[in-house]
């Protein structure tokens, strides 16, 4: 691994330890329900309309391929590795949204 891609995956001072293994998209869909997407006209902490169910192979994108570029940019990083072994997608987007001190602020 880079060390470019070492530091996104290095927790902020204080933050837990986290798992080096979870450093590619698991297909959570985290990122595309908790952070709110202009481009897409998506409200913090509210799935994505493009978001498919979790059907045993992850949340996956129905525009994927079309994605916008905000969406097409996103690199997995700690929080990743934080949120990705939740059980569910409103547990992670929960934590998601608790890391970045942003509970209580969604749409």
């Amino acid at each position: 691994m880079s060390p470019e891609a070492r530091a996104r995956f290095t927790p902020p001072p204080g933050g837990a330890p986290r798992s080096v293994l979870v450093t590619a998209c698991t297909a959570c869909g985290a990122c595309c329900a908790a952070p709110d997407i202009h481009a897409l006209s998506k409200p913090l902490g509210v799935p994505c309309v493009h978001l498919g169910p979790d059907a045993g192979q992850g949340c996956l994108c129905a525009i994927y391929t079309a994605r916008p570029s905000v969406c097409r940019s996103y690199q997995p990083d700690w929080v990743c590795g934080e949120v990705a072994p939740l059980p569910t997608l409103e547990a992670r987007v929960a934590r998601f949204l608790a890391i970045y001190g942003l509970e209580g602020d969604e749409g």
